[in-house]
């Protein structure tokens, strides 16, 4: 994660960001506060921090940092300049912390983690918006993995992980209006239990969410999809991330996965 010292809304490149309206500071201290605690103290994760850099208000959002399995961190590159500027301070730091790190060729944009997620066996890569599906073929030789391309199709969800949530042993959350036709073929073929969020819910960013193991941390308000997750077993954890909402990102955006859990491979929790 990375502390939101610097995080405000400076520019607009996702339909959810206005400049007029802007971010309160202090209740997106608090907010992230929350967020952290919950991951630390109600779950036990450790979370390692990144120092936030002035111009970068974007920073936050660790989860468009690259992807990391394995000890390996496949860097992103930003299709939008004003996120560019970040590769090279998360550049450094996946490097000081001991990590391999790769990187794309130059014309393929990938916004990492934001678009790319595990589930059972494979990785589920999301484009249009933000990264290229070129990106994929390169990240599936770097990885070993299989790699499924998934076209979104709403601006509202411009990265996977606004829409698609990988749970414990296969499973899923993903809202269906936010992929063409043949995406959610493939999901409904590939995951035996996909749970749809209702649009009301999908658009205060219910997908996006952390999971580990059968703890799930989302943003507060998706009463169904709360009790579809509570009915099979998880616990939850509710946030208020409405400041971050305001950038087009919540709980899952602001947290990247150093290491892979069990549940992202398919296996036991």
């Amino acid at each position: 994660m990375c502390p939101p010292d610097f995080y405000s809304i400076e520019y607009e490149i996702n339909p959810w960001m206005d400049r007029r309206r802007g971010a309160d500071p202090a209740r997106a201290r608090e907010q992230w506060a929350r967020l952290k605690q919950a991951l630390t103290q109600d779950i036990g994760a450790t979370v390692e921090l990144a120092t936030p850099l002035p111009g970068l208000p974007d920073m936050v959002f660790t989860a468009n940092a690259g992807y990391c399995e394995g000890g390996l961190a496949v860097l992103s590159r930003f299709r939008h300049h004003e996120r560019a500027r970040e590769e090279e301070p998360f550049r450094r730091w996946f490097a000081e912390h001991g990590f391999r790190v790769a990187l794309l060729p130059e014309e393929l944009y990938f916004e990492g983690e934001g678009d790319v997620l595990p589930c059972g066996d494979a990785l589920y890569a999301g484009y249009r918006y933000r990264s290229d599906i070129r990106s994929h073929l390169a990240v599936s030789e770097l990885l070993g993995k299989e790699v499924l391309s998934l076209e979104l199709v709403d601006p509202r969800f411009y990265h996977l992980d606004t829409c698609f949530c990988p749970l414990d042993g296969g499973s899923a959350l993903y809202y269906p209006g936010a992929f063409d036709s043949y995406g959610r073929r493939v999901l409904r073929d590939r995951i035996a239990d996909l749970i749809a969020a209702p649009k009301e819910e999908a658009l205060r960013f219910g997908c996006n969410a952390i999971v580990l193991g059968r703890q799930v941390v989302m943003n507060s308000g998706c009463p169904t999809l709360r009790r579809k997750l509570q009915e099979r077993g998880y616990a939850v954890h509710e946030v208020e991330l409405s400041e971050y909402i305001k950038a087009g990102g919540s709980a899952k955006c602001l947290a990247l996965f150093l290491d892979r859990p069990a549940l992202a491979r398919g296996g036991d929790s």
